[in-house]
């Protein structure tokens, strides 16, 4: 029973936007509402407001984390062990994909994926975060960074973690991700992805 609570309330943590509550706070559209309609911060620094773009994205990625971490820590003390935690970071990530508070579509998860990384340990994030930004750097594609990071993010995990049942669970959020990169798969194929800091090619 306490096991399934810490899941619900880590969906429910996952569900929070903060891509639409930082554009409320600062004025702007909703993130829905234009370029790529996806309510994540890419698609919010389109609307110009960096400022906005950086709190949905420390935001974002904030839940993943504390969902994890908070999880780990209640979890141990109550001698469940790394099922719960594992349990509470799919949970966290599907509360973003599928937010019972936006009607079930959200973002395509990846500040929360980075920050669930982040709960289950430093080191397994930094090298993520790392990988994102060495892509970023070279082809200027958030969708890309984040479709190879997500690709490199189990063998981190396989590497760095003691429990397989996390590694596992890291591998099924990175499936998830290139899911929900579908359109931008194909973007990216037919050389129509947009770059870092453009408006969405029509």
């Amino acid at each position: 029973m306490e096991m399934a609570l810490m899941w619900l309330i880590a969906y429910l943590l996952g569900s929070i936007s903060f891509a639409v509550i930082a554009s409320w706070l600062f004025k702007l559209p909703d993130p829905r509402t234009y370029g790529s309609k996806n309510p994540g911060a890419t698609n919010v620094l389109r609307s110009g407001k960096k400022a906005a773009a950086v709190l949905t994205l420390l935001g974002d990625a904030g839940k993943g984390w504390l969902a994890v971490a908070l999880t780990n820590y209640f979890s141990f003390a109550w001698g469940f062990g790394s099922t719960a935690v594992a349990g509470a970071a799919l949970a966290v990530f599907l509360g973003h994909l599928f937010p019972v508070f936006l009607g079930f579509k959200g973002g395509k998860g990846v500040a929360t994926s980075a920050g669930v990384l982040f709960g289950f340990d430093l080191w397994l994030g930094l090298l993520v975060i790392l990988t994102w930004i060495l892509v970023a750097v070279v082809w200027r594609i958030s969708s890309l960074s984040a479709l190879i990071a997500a690709l490199l993010a189990p063998i981190y995990a396989y590497i760095l973690l003691d429990s397989g049942v996390n590694v596992l669970a890291i591998a099924t959020i990175s499936l998830l991700l290139f899911w929900r990169h579908k359109p931008n798969i194909i973007n990216l194929v037919t050389g129509r992805e947009t770059r870092i800091g453009e408006k969405s090619k029509s």
